[in-house]
């Protein structure tokens, strides 16, 4: 009989950081990268970006312990920050900054990307929230990855937070996807019929060296290339840490539920990646204010309905993880709107300097957590 997937988790999230001041963008000095080091040794790192970091949880066995050492993460990030008159930002685009006056971290990692990459490459300021979910079998990990790309596009729509790009209201809820859609291998991941399958065709790309390995492969969702998880990287990453924790619990329990309807014999209906394309530029357009595609129904329906269904769908799995109260949770960002709506509000409400007044918010929702 096999054995259950471990089903445990770990979150990473960039964040940007700005000048408390001036609260434009900021290059992390030596001094903070080396004390955050010193307190969470390999769980901190430079981003692509001088004015980003990157953290990562443990591996986490439950969301209680997620939220231990995120809350732990950034809190460190928040306080070392604060010393250089800083502060972290959990959003996928600045509200006003310039891609063009941002500098690249001096890494060959990044020195390479930018010279394969091109003018793609500097344009990529943007941060995101990763998810990796304990899936140990790989024939398994490759089985769920068309049924679980149907709902990529709902947790997209649950974490908008990028509608301003250089100043400018852009009408998207997530502009970071536009952003990141440039780059090559991107977007909802191909259909592989088995683990040797997926290797052979990444392994044509190392082969020719392309790529040194799988992590320059950035779909939506992907088999991790250290890890024996399935890694969801369509998020926006979160202004709120509840938020970030909520998306994880859901991202959880959506896995753990077709991994129980495969026990069961069933799947999940997998549709074609055109029409989840579809639902996918939904998301990306209009959030939760929207609705998406019911494939089945053939009709667009309201996010609170999707939202209830959702949660029926993955109740039991929930239960079984313990974070039922997280995943029930999202019903809030449904009704409230997610951070892409907090921040036009707070620009619409600004009495000056709308676009400073969005980045003082998030600087004030990334402590509200911790």
């Amino acid at each position: 009989m096999p054995t259950q997937p471990s089903f445990t988790m770990g979150i990473e999230e960039e964040y940007l950081l700005v000048d408390r001041d001036s609260l434009a963008l900021a290059e992390a000095p030596d001094g903070l990268m080396a004390a955050c080091q010193s307190e969470l040794q390999d769980q901190v790192s430079p981003e692509f970006l001088q004015c980003q970091i990157e953290i990562g949880t443990r591996v986490c066995k439950n969301i209680t312990e997620a939220r231990e050492d995120l809350r732990r993460l950034r809190a460190c990030v928040a306080s070392q920050a604060a010393k250089y008159n800083l502060a972290p930002i959990a959003v996928s685009c600045h509200p006003f900054e310039d891609w063009k006056d941002q500098s690249h971290t001096d890494k060959d990692r990044y020195n390479a990307l930018e010279k394969d990459l091109g003018g793609v490459a500097r344009r990529m300021l943007i941060c995101g929230m990763h998810v990796h979910v304990g899936l140990e079998d790989d024939a398994l990990r490759v089985d769920l990855m068309p049924q679980m790309s149907y709902f990529l596009p709902h947790l997209l729509a649950l974490s908008t937070s990028s509608p301003f790009w250089q100043g400018e209201d852009t009408g998207l809820a997530s502009y970071r996807i536009s952003v990141f859609d440039n780059l090559p291998r991107t977007g909802l991941p191909p259909k592989f019929e088995s683990w040797a399958d997926y290797q052979n065709t990444a392994k044509v790309l190392v082969d020719l060296d392309l790529i040194e390995d799988t992590t320059k492969i950035w779909w939506d969702l992907r088999p991790s290339d250290h890890y024996p998880t399935l890694e969801t990287r369509i998020c926006d990453v979160s202004p709120r840490m509840e938020h970030t924790l909520s998306l994880a619990a859901l991202t959880q329990s959506l896995l753990r539920m077709l991994w129980r309807m495969k026990e069961q014999n069933l799947r999940w209906r997998e549709y074609d990646r055109f029409l989840i394309g579809e639902n996918r530029w939904r998301a990306q357009r209009y959030g939760v204010t929207d609705g998406l595609i019911d494939f089945g129904r053939r009709q667009i329906v309201p996010f609170p309905e999707l939202m209830d269904e959702l949660i029926d769908l993955v109740h039991q799995d929930a239960e079984a993880l313990d974070c039922l109260a997280e995943v029930e949770a999202l019903r809030g960002i449904v009704s409230h709107g997610t951070s892409a709506d907090r921040q036009r509000r707070v620009a619409s409400d600004a009495q000056t300097d709308p676009m400073k007044a969005v980045v003082r918010h998030l600087i004030e929702e990334f402590h509200q957590d911790l």
